[in-house]
């Protein structure tokens, strides 16, 4: 069983993605946006079943089954059937008056461009999520090489320590102190890839991945686009923010369907009419009797008073939740917009050749050492420096990222 285990582990399929190429495989496979666009066709077919007209409607009734000494002689109705019985129909059409069937349909397409708006904000969130992941699993991926180039490194000494402890020319000590550290940094790598793992797992959740796909994310440099890109005034992006928020275009859209639900609630004052034309044979003094009339609801108590207090409100509501979404909306901006020029300065700060001179830096320590040209400690202590110098830059590499992307996920839009 362990064995089996062993082999469908080494039979998985390492997928190399470029973030580009993951966002297109998002937007192909992810199951909940495949299930909110179904949720828009089912709003439009709400808008086809306003549209239609109400059906008429069909009554037969006034037949009698036997015939006793009273019934009048009567001559049959078709052929030989309906000799001496008496029989009735009618049909009758619902008229909406007042335009509601227009109203009704307005509101309804509405509601389409709410659940398009629901779509957007879903996507938006989405896209944060995929994409944060996507920075998290290449910063760990990262942090990941350079623990296993410094275990690389360890490797080689404890081998090397090894052969100069049976010869007697170190302590004992000293081999127990390159292992421990060595068996430090394998757990650190341990730790990193239990991160990896469940990043991947949310990954292949988003873009509907076989669970034995392992993915790695193809670097492009992160933070260079963001550190290139030219400045943005603050009053442009609030106004970016404005025509571009999914959840700020779903405010504008709950007024404007409260407007016209209190234009729909005023129409249903007015009431409707229906119309009908029945025939009657046996029924009245004429042997076939022929007629039409209207009936409709006499409005003396209900007004529908109550509907139009009620879309009132809801007027009165969604002017309040617009602002409120709109002020939401600028903290939000200016706060992420705040976070993003604080963490590209701490960039700045970093020497774009540093990282390379540490890599260099940490050759001629290890090839020092191995000479025993420095102590044990000193390499140590410069080990742990220059492996917190590589966090460093790498944390805030992805730290401009994450902030990029909440400002694009505040303004609703990319930079």
């Amino acid at each position: 069983m362990l064995v089996a285990s062993a082999i469908g582990l080494k039979a998985q399929e390492t997928l190399r993605l470029a973030r580009q190429d993951a966002e297109a495989l998002f937007l192909q496979n992810n199951l909940l946006l495949i299930s909110e666009k179904l949720h828009i066709e089912r709003q439009k077919a709400e808008v086809i079943q306003a549209k239609l007209w109400p059906n008429p409607e069909f009554s037969l009734n006034e037949i009698n089954l036997w015939k006793n000494s009273t019934v009048e002689p009567s001559p049959p109705f078709f052929g030989n059937i309906g000799q001496n019985q008496q029989i009735a129909f009618e049909i009758n059409q619902l008229i909406l008056t007042a335009g509601k069937r227009k109203k009704l349909i307005a509101l309804e397409q509405v509601d389409v461009s709410k659940a398009e708006q629901y779509f957007e904000e879903l996507l938006r969130g989405l896209k944060l999520e995929l994409r944060n992941n996507l920075t998290e699993l290449l910063y760990v991926q990262q942090l990941v090489k350079v623990y296993e180039n410094l275990s690389q490194n360890i490797s080689k000494l404890t081998s090397a320590y090894a052969n100069q402890l049976d010869k007697g020319y170190i302590s004992k000590s000293e081999s127990i102190r390159l292992k421990a550290e060595e068996l430090e940094i394998n757990k650190e790598i341990l730790e990193l890839n239990h991160q990896s793992n469940e990043i991947q797992k949310q990954l292949k959740l988003l873009l509907r991945l076989d669970p034995i796909t392992t993915l790695e994310i193809i670097n492009e440099g992160v933070g260079t686009n963001v550190k290139s890109h030219p400045p943005i005034l603050l009053e442009q992006m609030f106004e970016r923010a404005k025509e571009s928020r999914p959840d700020y275009k779903y405010a504008l859209l709950e007024e404007e369907y409260s407007h016209k639900l209190l234009v729909y609630e005023k129409a249903q004052r007015i009431p409707d009419l229906k119309f009908g034309m029945n025939y009657d044979r046996n029924g009245s003094t004429m042997l076939n009797f022929v007629g039409v009339g209207v009936s409709m609801d006499l409005p003396f108590f209900n007004r529908n008073q109550g509907g139009i207090k009620k879309a009132q409100i809801s007027i009165e509501n969604a002017k309040i939740h617009k602002k409120q979404t709109l002020l939401s909306i600028e903290n939000e901006v200016f706060l992420t917009y705040k976070s993003l020029q604080q963490a590209l300065d701490f960039l700045r700060h970093v020497d774009a050749n540093y990282e390379v001179e540490l890599d260099d830096l940490l050759k001629k320590q290890t090839k020092n050492f191995t000479s025993r040209n420095v102590s044990m400690l000193e390499y140590f202590d410069f080990m742990h420096a220059y492996l917190n110098n590589k966090k460093i830059i790498l944390e805030a590499r992805r730290d401009v990222e994450h902030r990029a992307e909440e400002l694009n996920y505040s303004i609703g839009r990319d930079l």
